[in-house]
């Protein structure tokens, strides 16, 4: 199945973006095509866009107006204060007197980004390209928010690659590894995240390849591992020390 990084390009609207956009297009290996000369037929599926103070991610219904985004901005319901309060479910799954947090399957971010505003020592990682400078872009704009310089943090930082062949040859041990691998879906979502899943999905493909990763993830925690999954799958590293149930997902929690 082609995958979005063999039908991608790099589009630009102006010459302000040109700079950054030509040297995007040469780290993906993607053409470079102007917006505004755009042929009425195009091979590609997918494209990145610097737009609107932001690197966005579009198809073709978005190509003039639109796009996805990494949000840095907090989740609905989250409080704006630093820290944030450690009171949903990640949080207990993580641990609130947990610190360190290596999240192996980053995707969007959001939880990374979750964790980051409730003062975890937040590290990612992602084996897309694509999504790299994405998650890259939005860490970037984070680092230029007021309550980020005024506190001086240091944004999550974000190594690229595969997971399992990266959390082996970690330099120092995370308390708490985090997986959110792709499972097959089963239900119906919202419009927003079936959009954003189902480009994810067209990005990554299901995680096969599941059951090595939570055992790399094992063998380099130091305390724990945390796999949140949707409530219908099985747990993936057989019975968990604690689970915390929502309304869809689950967090298991395998303690060492």
């Amino acid at each position: 199945m082609p995958t979005l990084f063999e039908h991608g390009a790099v589009v630009y609207a102006d010459d302000s973006a040109l700079s950054a956009s030509q040297a995007l297009a040469e780290r993906l290996r993607w053409p470079l095509l102007d917006l505004q000369s755009l042929p009425s037929e195009l091979p590609q599926a997918f494209f990145l866009c610097y737009r609107e103070g932001c690197l966005k991610l579009l198809d073709r219904q978005t190509l003039k107006k639109g796009g996805l985004a990494v949000d840095v901005e907090p989740r609905p319901g989250e409080q704006h204060s630093y820290p944030a309060p450690k009171k949903d479910l990640l949080a207990q799954a993580i641990g609130k007197k947990t610190k360190t947090v290596i999240d192996a399957t980053t995707g969007w971010a959001q939880d990374s980004l979750a964790l980051f505003r409730m003062g975890y020592d937040v590290q990612c990682i992602e084996r897309s390209p694509v999504m790299a400078e994405l998650i890259q872009n939005g860490f970037q704009r984070l680092a230029e928010k007021d309550w980020v310089v005024n506190r001086q943090l240091q944004p999550p930082t974000l190594l690229v690659g595969n997971a399992i062949e990266l959390l082996a040859g970690l330099s120092e041990v995370p308390e708490c590894i985090y997986l959110d691998p792709m499972f097959p879906p089963k239900r119906k979502q919202t419009a927003a995240t079936r959009k954003s899943m189902a480009i994810l999905r067209d990005i990554l493909g299901d995680d096969l390849d599941r059951a090595d990763l939570f055992a790399a993830a094992w063998q380099a925690a130091g305390k724990r591992v945390v796999l949140k999954s949707p409530d219908y799958a099985e747990p993936m590293g057989g019975k968990p020390s604690e689970s915390y149930h929502g309304k869809l997902l689950r967090y298991d929690v395998y303690l060492k």
